[in-house]
């Protein structure tokens, strides 16, 4: 979908807080109360097990959790279109050239389009074999049924079961007891196995979810996991999913971690039973929620790719998976082409995945800050230069780049979107697109000299510069000027040095020929054509690719006592090149006079 900007908006319509300042407030912070109805969510304390020497804090990850994707169900769920057949095999195949070993497909009592799409797989045999596709059903008799009937003749498959555990669903939303919906649980994990024993061709996994767990009684929690994992008769080679949702994300990440630790410590049949939770998002800690609870002890993750999901989304697998990237740790999925797969989700979902995402974003590896701009850039450039002393492909030197977490190369962007240049952009910035577009390699003071340039270009336009316009401006300031234009150059020797004679063209039309003496022609050149007193400062050179071949570029820094102006020279052949500098920055600090001008 095409972004529009957005109207313009009425700020006045936001009241300041007019509170007063709370006491014992320092004095440094003058915040007063907002005057929001807060203590309306004033909540209960968060349901923190007592757990002894917790040992989550002191753990680190050092490998990648199972993953399980539930876009097709939970992130399906949640769409307000949701997907077609078309758009629903896209993202399968997708996320098996991922390398998911585990994919929800649907909710087939819930949609005969769910239902149709688990047949299609299942007799079109679109699974592979080291693939476990999953269904989902809550506790319900004949929703249970339809479920079985969705995976009739699958090889091998998971049924998910699902219901509410906490209190406020309990009681608001089924009208039980504790006890009764223990019962509803027990009878439809037996009712799974019943079913499951009339598919004796198939090899059938369970999972169990008591929905909402995180605001559940542990010892409740734990008491209807422990009947179903024995109901279902857990074993090492058959293990039982256990999955633990935070349905409604409602405490910050520790207190989910120490959940997790406890039921890790203290369910039954513990090397039977795969450890699973789904965090959501609703205070936007999701990710830290899922790390924190892989070194509590949980073996997998369920989650979709970017988090799409109800209200503000499952847990991103993505950022999950590059997070452990970023740390030295194989994900076990593929995301070397991130766009693609970004392109794939957008499709499916109809929904766009915002600019500044973590990883995935249009603009996370772009930089418009000067300083930002500045170090990537010696970032990049200590990053060649290593590989140059080394002898090793810069590709296969450990990443070290200031901003950069991840080398964007590594899931298939590139360099040339890494800084753009607008009105806040600096030197370093625009000499870094110059040199990876381009390759023009300026001096340091010729880069600040382009810099103010450019930067007034940005304020008047008020809009990011392409490379191609930062190009277009770069040739017009330094390259292009009509200040001054040299027709014809002779250069002799003598006793007192090099001499140059040249025919010039100044800005107005007027023609002179000149002539001055020097140590080499480059300083000869300075001295006929520039007005007294100016000096040749610094002049480099560098070979670049142009249209025809091999060029050469130059750059020139000449000074008086009042300026100093730059000028690049381009042509093929090295003096050539030094002369054109010479005149571009000479044009533009001035020349000499045209008086006796042809």
């Amino acid at each position: 979908m095409p972004q529009h900007p957005p109207a313009e908006p009425d700020s006045t319509a936001v009241a300041a807080p007019g509170g007063i300042v709370p006491p014992g407030r320092p004095r440094w912070n003058p915040q007063r109360a907002s005057g929001m109805p807060f203590r309306r969510y004033a909540r209960t304390e968060p349901r923190v097990p007592a757990l002894e020497a917790r040992e989550w804090p002191r753990r680190s990850a050092t490998r990648a959790p199972s993953w399980a994707s539930v876009d097709l169900r939970d992130g399906n769920q949640a769409l307000s279109a949701p997907m077609d057949p078309r758009r629903k095999a896209r993202m399968f195949d997708l996320m098996v050239r991922m390398g998911f070993k585990e994919i929800e497909v649907g909710y087939p009592s819930a949609s005969d389009a769910d239902f149709s799409f688990v047949r299609e797989l299942v007799e079109r045999d679109r699974v592979p074999d080291d693939v476990t596709i999953s269904v989902f059903t809550p506790a319900r008799p004949d929703l249970i049924d339809r479920t079985f009937e969705a995976i009739a003749g699958a090889s091998h498959a998971m049924v998910h079961l699902c219901h509410a555990t906490a209190c406020l669903w309990r009681e608001e939303v089924y009208g039980m007891t504790r006890a009764e919906v223990r019962r509803m649980a027990l009878d439809s994990a037996d009712r799974v196995s019943r079913r499951a024993d009339e598919m004796p061709g198939s090899r059938l996994r369970f999972e169990y979810s008591p929905e909402t767990f995180n605001v559940t009684e542990l010892e409740y929690a734990l008491e209807i996991s422990n009947g179903i994992i024995s109901r279902w008769d857990a074993s090492p080679d058959r293990p039982v999913t256990l999955n633990l949702p935070s349905t409604v994300e409602t405490d910050s990440p520790n207190v989910f971690a120490d959940q997790i630790e406890w039921m890790h410590r203290n369910v039954e049949r513990r090397e039977s039973v795969i450890l699973s939770v789904h965090p959501h998002n609703d205070r936007g800690t999701a990710v830290a929620a899922a790390e924190l609870a892989g070194l509590a002890g949980a073996d997998r993750v369920e989650g979709t790719l970017f988090g799409n999901g109800e209200r503000t989304g499952n847990v991103c697998l993505v950022v999950l998976a590059l997070n452990l990237f970023a740390q030295g740790i194989d994900p076990q999925l593929d995301l070397s082409d991130l766009d693609e797969i970004r392109r794939t989700v957008e499709y499916a979902t109809r929904m766009e995945v915002p600019a500044r995402y973590p990883y995935g974003g249009d603009l996370v590896y772009t930089a418009f800050s000067g300083t930002h701009q500045d170090a990537i850039a010696k970032g990049l450039a200590a990053m060649e230069r290593r590989a140059r002393e080394t002898g090793v492909s810069p590709a296969d030197l450990p990443w070290a780049v200031p901003y950069l977490p991840i080398d964007p190369k590594d899931v298939g962007r590139t360099y040339e979107s890494i800084v753009r240049v607008n009105s806040q952009s600096g030197k370093g910035g625009v000499a870094h697109v110059l040199k990876h577009a381009y390759g023009y390699d300026l001096p340091p003071g010729l880069r600040a000299d382009l810099a103010k340039r450019v930067q007034r270009a940005a304020d008047e336009r008020g809009t990011e510069l392409t490379s191609r316009e930062l190009h277009t401006l770069f040739v017009e300031e330094y390259l292009e000027r009509g200040d001054l234009l040299v027709k014809e150059v002779r250069i002799g020797s003598g006793q007192r040095g090099t001499t140059v004679e040249a025919v010039v063209v100044f800005g107005d039309g007027a023609q002179a020929e000149l002539s001055g003496t020097g140590a080499n022609a480059e300083e000869a050149l300075v001295r006929a054509i520039a007005a007294p007193g100016t000096r040749l400062a610094e002049l480099t050179l560098q070979p670049v690719s142009g249209r025809t071949g091999k060029e050469f570029a130059a750059y020139a820094r000449v000074e008086n006592d009042e300026a100093t102006a730059y000028g690049v020279g381009l042509e093929a052949d090295e003096r050539g090149a030094r002369l054109a500098a010479i005149v571009s920055a000479v044009g533009r600090i001035g020349p000499l006079a045209a008086e006796g001008s042809d």
